[in-house]
């Protein structure tokens, strides 16, 4: 394997989480009678470039399919991140009703929902039909392609083109990273700017987050390898922000490097320092993760056995795909798990890919009282928590180490 932006052949291990399906391929009733397709899962490192990415094992076809059944709306908490983010982008920015806006893998329509009630234009492109029929159910139109340079070259051929472009969590989501960058280049006003906000590559590795590793994330990304994708695809970065959403992320700000006029804000002088000083460029910085993934492996499964010994029940809330990471990496099944409860529809009745989990609804932990809850979504445990005050089980969480409250 090559890197996915430079080439380099240069590709050190970073993490080795053994072999797992698809993080999103949940299993039905007829599926679960047949074999599911499990992959390796690991992440290299390139020497050159220090983008840190998934071995090249299925493509994206496979991974984001007509009935993906990830819904961004169901989360509280990432709703009201959306909503603040248009608010400040719109008096950022000067947006108004001669403005395009533009979401790149809008999901459900979480976030256009809100440029649409501030009577801004806007659209959005999604390649997942379950979602996208979602987000056209909210009134938004959306562009049901994967985002590239051929599909920006034909909305500019047709007057698409953006004053802002917004890109959510899907960055790290893209196998040619490269062509995916150099779209924005084009579908960009001259005046233009996108966001793009993506879990950090460094806080990954401090607070020991490897079950954010899975198929669908193609990368693992720093301020230090996006700043060079970017430079390399016609966009210049020229601010950044972090932001406590999901483990801790990065919202970069960028425009087009042909006719872009913003200056270069002290903070990305900063944050690439911090990285630098962190040893991000080197070797040693990766070294350590995979035994302290291991030993969340470990004490994640000592506690489930010693549960089941003591007589103990125990649920985990949050279909999530961190959550199958985990379950798949530790081999725990239902013996020890009985079942996750999620609050989405899409994935009730179904199962949890490899570990074959069931699936079921909120109801389901008031009819079977359990002593302990695993909140596998550990980034919404507070909002979770929040949620099931009704319950008096202890809640435990794996990431970065078990935590039992």
């Amino acid at each position: 394997m090559k890197c996915r932006h430079c080439g380099s052949d240069s590709l050190m291990p970073f993490l080795d989480l053994g072999n797992a399906p698809p993080s999103n391929a949940y299993l039905t009733e007829a599926t679960l009678r047949a074999p599911e397709i499990w992959f390796p899962l690991r992440i290299l490192v390139c020497e050159r470039c220090w983008l840190a990415q998934t071995e090249d094992h299925a493509g994206r076809e496979a991974l984001f399919s007509q009935d993906y059944a990830y819904f961004s709306s169901f989360s509280t908490t990432w709703l009201a991140h959306a909503e603040h983010y248009v608010s400040q982008m719109i008096q950022r920015l000067g947006l108004h009703t001669g403005s395009c806006v533009v979401e790149v893998a809008a999901n459900d329509g979480y976030l256009l929902q809100y440029v649409r009630q501030a009577g801004i234009p806007c659209y959005g492109i999604e390649p997942t039909a379950s979602t996208a029929s979602a987000a056209r159910a909210k009134g938004i139109e959306i562009v049901e392609r994967f985002f590239g340079i051929n599909l920006a070259d034909e909305l500019v051929q047709a007057g698409r083109q953006a004053d802002l472009i917004t890109a959510n969590n899907v960055l790290a989501h893209v196998p040619d990273i490269n062509d995916f960058v150099a779209g924005f280049a084009r579908l960009l006003k001259p005046q233009g700017v996108v966001t793009f906000e993506f879990p950090h590559l460094l806080r990954m590795v401090q607070e020991n987050q490897f079950d954010t590793a899975y198929h669908e994330h193609y990368s693992y990304l720093s301020l230090t390898s996006v700043q060079g994708i970017c430079t390399a695809n016609g966009i210049a970065v020229f601010n950044v922000e972090t932001l406590p959403t999901h483990g801790g992320s990065l919202r970069v700000i960028a425009q087009r490097s042909d006719t872009g006029t913003h200056a270069i804000s002290p903070a990305v002088v900063a944050l690439l320092a911090t990285e630098a000083a962190a040893g991000i460029k080197t070797p040693g910085f990766y070294q350590a993760f995979q035994h302290k993934a291991e030993r969340v492996k470990d004490d994640l499964m000592l506690f489930l056995i010693d549960a089941k010994r003591e007589g103990l029940k125990v649920g985990a809330y949050g279909a999530a795909a961190k959550g199958n990471t985990l379950l798949n990496f530790a081999g725990i099944r239902p013996d020890l798990l009985p079942y996750v409860v999620d609050k989405n529809p899409a994935k009730q009745g179904k199962y949890m890919p490899g570990s074959r989990i069931p699936i079921v609804d909120e109801a389901h932990l008031n009819a079977h009282c359990p002593d302990r809850i695993l909140i596998l979504p550990w980034n919404i445990a507070t909002e979770v928590r929040a949620q099931l005050t009704e319950t008096d089980a202890r809640f435990v969480t794996a990431i970065p180490s078990l935590q039992i409250q």
